[in-house]
């Protein structure tokens, strides 16, 4: 694993901690939303944006940028606030999230909010749009990069696995998915609802190149996002270890917190974790 500047690190995790506190305040505000799974997702959209993937948020269509789907689409505070913090739009609107005729949707509208490249909700449907802007990218010989979040719950979804095999079978190597593997689902844990495991077998035999970290960790998360993991041929699939509800203590590794604000007074509590 390649060691990187601490410096960047030190840059992507203050990106992180300002984007926990940007979803902390988005779902308290709104009074409803998803927190356990934006805040685990928080340390891997930060390096995606902020180091790894080539975009432009004053040109948000620029036609060679890379693209990032967010297949778990509930999740959407965390891909508002790393949009937010990258300039795509006034932070100051991320307190009308999923309020009526905000931008800011209970799940992304990529009619409605530049930066946003695909519209999710319906789980499972992200990877195969993801499959086929890679797909596009391979026909009009383009050389960027398409990245997607799903979930270990919305692997339980048919879809996900008809879009495993079609990505194997056009040899997307520009394709990397990522899955935010916290264990929990709105149900409880994966485990108890549907088991999802051997994930990185099921990964391997559909044909792609499987990389496992903790989601957690910037090295390791640098590293399975650079170029040199490409294997020719095939799409990468990152299975990301990580925490729901990282960063604020009451909500760590928690199942109610997949779909639930807090109360005035835990956003507050969360804040003051989150160096506010």
């Amino acid at each position: 694993m390649s060691e990187y500047p601490q410096d960047l690190i030190r840059t992507l995790e203050e990106k992180a901690r300002l984007m926990r506190q940007d979803i902390v305040i988005m779902v308290g505000a709104a009074k409803s939303g998803h927190p356990g799974g934006s805040l685990s997702a928080a340390d891997i959209l930060s390096a995606l944006y902020f180091h790894v993937m080539r975009h432009d948020p004053k040109n948000p269509k620029w036609a060679d940028r890379d693209r990032f789907v967010l297949s778990k689409g509930h999740a959407s505070p965390v891909l508002y606030s790393a949009l937010a913090e990258a300039g795509y739009f006034p932070k100051e609107e991320i307190i009308t999230f999923r309020n009526i005729n905000s931008r800011l949707q209970g799940h992304p509208d990529m009619k409605k909010l530049p930066g946003v490249e695909f519209t999710t909700g319906s789980l499972g449907q992200g990877l195969s749009g993801a499959g086929g802007m890679a797909l596009a990218g391979k026909l009009d010989k383009k050389d960027y990069r398409v990245f997607a979040l799903i979930g270990d719950g919305e692997s339980e979804e048919g879809q996900i696995w008809e879009a495993a095999m079609s990505s194997a079978h056009f040899r997307l190597d520009n394709l990397v998915a990522i899955t935010d593997f916290n264990g929990l689902q709105i149900d409880g844990p994966n485990a108890e609802v549907m088991t999802v495991t051997p994930l990185p077998d099921k990964w391997r035999a559909f044909g792609w190149n499987v990389i496992e970290i903790d989601g957690h960790d910037f090295e390791q998360i640098l590293d399975a996002l650079s170029p040199e993991r490409k294997v020719e041929g095939k799409p990468t699939m990152i299975i990301a270890k990580t925490i729901k509800g990282k960063g604020v203590s009451f909500m760590e590794d928690v199942c109610d917190w997949h779909g639930k604000a807090p109360s005035e007074e835990q956003v507050k509590q969360a804040l003051v974790e989150l160096g506010t």
